[in-house]
């Protein structure tokens, strides 16, 4: 079976590291990445640390508006699935690269697999919510993480080709908290004492687009007195110096601004924290993982099992409340993780068996247009419109 995979964001590099060493056990895989984060701090860095295959394609769309960047992928997508003739397309998540690459399988008639169906934080001001809705209405094989998930996708009436099989993170997770002690030196060299410090990512637009909002967080990270340590993205970093509040995080001594850091640094401060807190839907699932209370700053999540559980608690962008969470005690849960029985780092193997029997269950008829293929090297296109 020759699978197309769509990569174009830090989180979905992360899944796509046990997922691709999986498929690869069986399947032909093309790895594409987009380019939506091209950072090298967000990007390369990542494939290197977790041992991702280099991509096969790179597009090479960088920044823009949601529909620029949308629709420069959908040409390079579209070209690709044309050419090399995958019987699957393959796209993880929430981000414009998960809905240019299920909308140009879906318009040529190319099944699409969709890991991380059936999430909703019931808010479409999100981009991301719309981008989940479009892609899971397309999509050939759902693939949940969730019973939450299967169950949300139940009452929209979605049942076709919807698979419960954990969650692929989880797997990246575990991969990486085997290797955090021995590969990872960032505890002491940011000075840290584990349990002693917070972590904090913030790069949503919802809140680094509201000046009010951001200036909440950043109020709250200054007033509380313990050191926090903060990997500011790149747009973030962008935003926080126009509305002048770089100046005053970089001002206060136990408030800690790097870069981006690497995914086994990231697990590494994730295990040691006293508190994580994110307005991340991947790292909300991270830090429960890594049983770290999380605090996050949005008014609602995908994950909610991750509050029904007692590890995660919603505070949105509001000084107060964020810094009444820090002053409270998360005692140990006593309520069981939906979809923890699943946490068994077995994910990617059931996501690859789904995908096997996808192929061995397609018609005939699919599979005779399937053109022969030839092996494929390293290809930067970079896509103009």
């Amino acid at each position: 079976m020759l699978i197309l995979t769509i990569v174009g964001a830090r989180p979905q590099f992360v899944k796509a590291a046990p997922l691709s060493r999986e498929l690869r056990k069986s399947h032909d895989e093309i790895l594409v990445h987009t380019g939506q984060h091209y950072d090298d701090a967000m990007s390369r860095v990542f494939f290197e640390s977790m041992g991702i295959p280099e991509p096969d394609v790179n597009l090479g769309v960088g920044s823009g508006s949601h529909a620029e960047q949308t629709a420069r992928m959908l040409i390079g997508i579209e070209r690709l699935v044309v050419e090399r003739a995958p019987d699957c397309v393959l796209v993880y998540g929430d981000t414009n690269s998960t809905l240019a690459g299920a909308l140009a399988a879906c318009k040529l008639g190319t099944p699409i697999a969709h890991v991380e169906a059936g999430l909703r934080s019931f808010n479409r001001a999100m981009p991301e919510e719309i981008n989940r809705i479009l892609t899971d209405r397309v999509s050939t094989l759902l693939l949940c993480p969730t019973q939450t998930a299967v169950d949300n996708l139940r009452d929209e009436g979605v049942t076709k080709g919807v698979r419960l099989v954990g969650d692929v993170m989880f797997d990246a997770a575990a991969w990486a908290a085997e290797r955090a002690d021995t590969h990872s030196d960032i505890i002491e060299r940011l000075g840290l004492t584990p349990g002693d410090y917070l972590l904090a990512t913030v790069h949503r637009a919802g809140n680094t687009d509201d000046v009010g909002a951001l200036s909440q967080i950043v109020d709250a990270f200054i007033e509380q007195g313990r050191t926090l340590v903060w990997p500011v993205h790149p747009r973030s970093r962008k935003t926080l110096e126009a509305q002048g509040l770089l100046a005053r995080l970089e001002a206060a001594d136990h408030v800690k601004l790097t870069g981006p850091v690497g995914y086994l640094d990231f697990v590494a401060l994730t295990m040691r924290a006293a508190f994580v807190l994110t307005d991340s839907g991947g790292v909300q699932k991270e830090a429960c993982f890594h049983r770290t209370p999380c605090i996050t700053l949005r008014e609602e999540t995908e994950w909610v099992e991750t509050v029904r559980s007692g590890w995660n608690r919603l505070v949105g962008a509001d000084r107060m409340r964020i810094l009444a969470a820090l002053d409270d005690t998360f005692e140990a849960p006593t309520v069981s993780v939906d979809g923890a029985a699943l946490w068994d780092g077995l994910a990617s193997a059931r996501i690859a068996g789904a995908l096997g029997a996808m192929f061995d269950d397609a018609p005939t008829t699919h599979r005779a247009v399937t053109k022969t293929r030839t092996a494929t090297s390293a290809i930067e296109v970079h896509i103009g419109v």
